[in-house]
C-alpha cells in the first residue's frame, strides 16, 4: 500500500489588493492555524526584501508570532538567505525559536538575494562574494548547530542551547544546491515551482551524495509546488490566473520561455486533479513531502484551496 502524501505550506505573506501588511500578517497566522487544524506537517515563510506585495522580510520574527498561535505544526523559514548574514546570528535566532517551541523549528537556508539589486546592495554590498563563500558559511552554521564551532581555537556557542535543535534544510532549484545539502547532511527542499529544471537530476544528486549528519541519518526531501484547488477546474484556473498578478511585476522580468515553464508547472484544478498530479510527481521524483504555495487574489480563496486539498489528500 502506497504511503499517504505528506503536505506542508509555504507562505510568502502576500499583501493582496485592498489590504495592508497588518492584514497580510493576520492572514499568515490564520493560514498557519488552518494548516495545523487540517493536518499539514509544516508552515514555512519566505524572506524577501523591498517587495511591495510581500510582508515577509524577517522569517524569524514572523515565526515567533506564528508559534504563539499554533501548538503542533512545525514552523520554519523558506528560507533565511544565509549570504546576507553571519552564521552565528542565524544560529542564535533559531536556537531561541527552538527553545520557545521545542521540537517544532525548521531552519531552511537559501542563497538567493531575495530582492532587487539595489535592495541587495542596501542589505549587503558584498552579497556576491558571500555567495561564493556559501560552503564555508554552511560549515560554520552546521558546527554552530552542533556546538562544535571554534574561532581562533576558542569555542563559540550559539545560545540559548535548546533541548531539541532546529532541523537544517537547504532550499534550491538545481544540482548545485542539492550537492550542498547532501554534503552537509541537511534536508533538501527543491523549488519545483520556480526552477528551470524538472528536479530529477537534483534529487538524484542529493540522494547519491548524501552524508549522514546529526540532524538526518538518511536523505529527507521536500518538493515545493504551486497549486490552486477549487470546486471546478475552470474556477481553479481563473483563480490561479488572477493570483499570478500578485507577482506580475517580478514575473515580467523573466523571459517568455521561463514564464511558459512556470505556467506548465502550476497545478490548478479540483483537489482530486491536483492530487493525481502530486502522485505523478512523487513517482518521478521520489518526494517524501510536498510543500504547497497558493497564490490568489483573495485570502478566502487561498484558504479554501488548502482546505480542499487537505480533504482529498490528508
Amino acid at each position: 500500500m502506497e504511503p499517504k502524501l505528506k503536505l506542508s505550506v509555504l507562505d510568502m505573506v502576500p499583501i493582496l489588493e485592498g489590504s495592508g501588511p497588518e492584514e497580510a500578517l493576520r492572514q499568515a497566522a490564520l493560514l498557519a492555524q488552518t494548516a495545523e487544524r487540517l493536518g499539514y506537517s509544516r508552515y514555512w515563510t519566505s524572506e524577501h526584501h523591498d517587495m511591495e506585495v510581500l510582508a515577509s522580510a524577517s522569517p524569524e520574527v514572523l515565526l515567533a508570532h506564528i508559534g504563539m498561535r499554533t501548538s503542533r505544526i512545525r514552523i520554519g523559514s523558506g528560507a533565511v538567505l544565509l549570504p546576507h548574514y553571519k552564521p552565528l546570528k542565524v544560529a542564535e535566532a533559531f536556537h531561541l525559536l527552538a527553545a520557545l517551541y521545542p521540537g517544532r523549528i525548521d531552519l531552511g537556508i537559501g542563497r538567493a538575494p531575495g530582492g532587487s539589486a539595489h535592495a541587495t546592495m542596501a542589505l549587503n554590498e558584498r552579497f556576491l562574494e558571500q555567495v561564493g563563500r556559501l560552503p564555508e558559511a554552511l560549515g560554520d552554521l552546521t558546527a554552530l548547530l552542533s556546538h562544535t564551532y571554534r574561532i581562533e581555537g576558542e569555542p563559540v556557542i550559539a545560545r540559548p542551547v535548546p533541548s531539541v535543535p532546529p532541523e537544517l534544510w537547504l532550499l534550491g532549484t538545481n544540482v548545485k544546491s542539492a550537492k550542498y545539502a547532501a554534503e552537509f547532511g541537511a534536508g533538501y527542499a527543491f523549488g519545483h515551482f520556480m526552477s528551470e529544471h524538472d528536479g530529477t537530476e537534483a534529487m538524484a544528486a542529493y540522494r547519491d551524495g548524501f552524508r549522514p549528519s546529526a540532524a538526518f541519518a538518511k536523505p529527507q526531501t521536500i518538493v515545493t509546488v504551486q497549486a490552486v484547488c477549487a470546486e471546478t477546474e475552470d474556477e481553479a484556473r481563473r483563480i490561479a490566473a488572477a493570483g499570478a498578478t500578485v507577482f506580475g511585476r517580478g514575473a515580467a522580468e523573466l523571459p517568455e520561455e521561463a514564464l511558459a515553464e512556470r505556467r506548465a508547472r502550476l497545478l490548478a484544478g479540483t483537489a482530486e486533479q491536483v492530487k493525481l498530479r502530486l502522485l505523478e510527481l512523487r513517482e518521478r521524483l521520489g518526494a517524501e513531502e510536498f510543500m504547497i504555495v497558493t497564490l490568489a487574489q483573495e485570502y478566502g480563496q487561498r484558504l479554501r484551496s488548502y482546505e480542499l486539498l487537505a480533504k482529498a489528500v490528508l
